[in-house]
């Protein structure tokens, strides 16, 4: 009886994944439209990122087989360094020199939480090794699937639990903007979709963005597409050497491809190989919200940090989702915010595989797992 079960779901699933790729684009632009519309319709923050993820997210799992080609989607992480450029000013660079101890602290603090609840996983046999500890990483999605390949993880089950956790938190990010700082009643007025355009400086800076993407992946930086153009773009503004306009339809197809990128990397597939660990990755990811959430707590007792700043900064989201919630979100120190992402980027990108490997090293039973495996 289980052939025909699934015999008769495969049709249901190619259904979409058997349209034409025109026709699926197509499809994904007027239900990200549709998403976005109704998102703005109830005043929430970040809708053009949300928006075109949950759409592509609604494809993906139903067989939608496209992906954001590689161009659009180096222009993009470099528009989105570009709109986090922007915002690193000189005050950026104070903030980080007079709390440095601070961001540390703070950062250690996830990465060393987020570690401890990959172990706890690991320990209940559901999410076996450096799967678990990848997975519950804070930060840098895609590069802690590379990573976690290359250390012997599941790839889907931690590309799973990565973008799941992004998904969260985006939206608890934007749901807390909202209501918390009632982010509907208190918008600045929202720039014009069509205005001037500065085209001489924003070829400038589209321009020192490539460069700075293709000498971060020569020198195999991980994350070289976002963070190669975001530390010279955001050394070249703090400077005062170059002005940064961006065009608000510009960031909006970032924000689109983006999120397309996020939502399509969820499959029927990934989520079906997830099945039984699947309420163990939503408690993962929502227990290590809740400690960085503590953390934000720890934050403001004892720095006076505003309360929806510190939960943002220290949210275990990626940089380009926060950066966006935050630079909607008048009542933000969104200097603060962003440096505290950008440095943990770095320290997780940096850190995460030294961690793993000394979790797997001192973890008798994820020993034994990698020596099961590797035979």
């Amino acid at each position: 009886m289980s052939t025909p079960k699934v015999s008769t779901k495969l049709p249901a699933k190619s259904r979409i994944g058997s349209w034409p790729v025109p026709l699926l684009w197509l499809a994904l632009l007027a239900l990200s439209v549709s998403i976005f519309a109704a998102w703005s319709a109830l005043r929430l923050p970040a809708g053009l990122l949300l928006g075109p993820m949950i759409g592509a997210i609604v494809l993906g799992v139903n067989g939608a087989k496209i992906q954001v080609p590689r161009i659009p989607s180096l222009g993009a992480q470099a528009l989105i360094a570009a709109m986090v450029a922007k915002s690193i000013t000189r005050s950026i660079l104070v903030t980080f020199s007079h709390q440095c101890g601070l961001f540390c602290t703070v950062i250690l603090g996830t990465l060393l939480g987020a570690a401890g609840i990959g172990w706890l996983i690991s320990r209940t046999g559901l999410i076996s090794g450096s799967t678990a500890v990848y997975g519950t990483s804070p930060g840098a999605a895609n590069v802690m699937v590379i990573l976690g390949e290359a250390e012997g993880a599941d790839a889907r089950l931690v590309a799973f639990m990565q973008f799941s956790r992004v998904l969260l938190v985006a939206l608890a990010a934007a749901l807390v903007a909202h209501f918390w700082a009632h982010v509907g009643n208190a918008h600045a007025p929202a720039a014009p979709w069509f205005g001037p355009v500065p085209w001489g400086n924003l070829a400038l800076v589209l321009i020192l963005a490539l460069i700075a993407q293709q000498f971060a992946r020569v020198l195999g930086l991980h994350a070289w597409a976002l963070l190669g153009p975001m530390v010279l773009l955001s050394v070249l503004h703090a400077a005062g050497w170059l002005q940064i306009d961006l065009p608000r339809w510009l960031l909006a197809a970032a924000y689109a491809c983006l999120g397309w990128q996020i939502g399509l990397g969820f499959r029927r597939e990934a989520l079906i190989h997830a099945g039984r660990a699947m309420p163990v990755v939503i408690v993962a990811a929502l227990t290590l919200m809740g400690f960085c959430a503590a953390l934000a707590q720890c934050l403001v007792k004892f720095t006076g940090t505003d309360a929806l700043t510190a939960y943002l900064a220290t949210s275990p989201g990626g940089l380009d989702s926060i950066a966006i919630i935050a630079s909607s979100t008048p009542q933000v120190d969104l200097p603060f915010v962003l440096a505290l992402q950008s440095v943990r980027l770095l320290f997780v990108i940096g850190l995460a595989p030294l961690i793993t490997r000394f979790v797997v090293k001192h973890s008798p039973h994820l020993r034994k797992l990698r020596s099961r495996d590797s035979r």
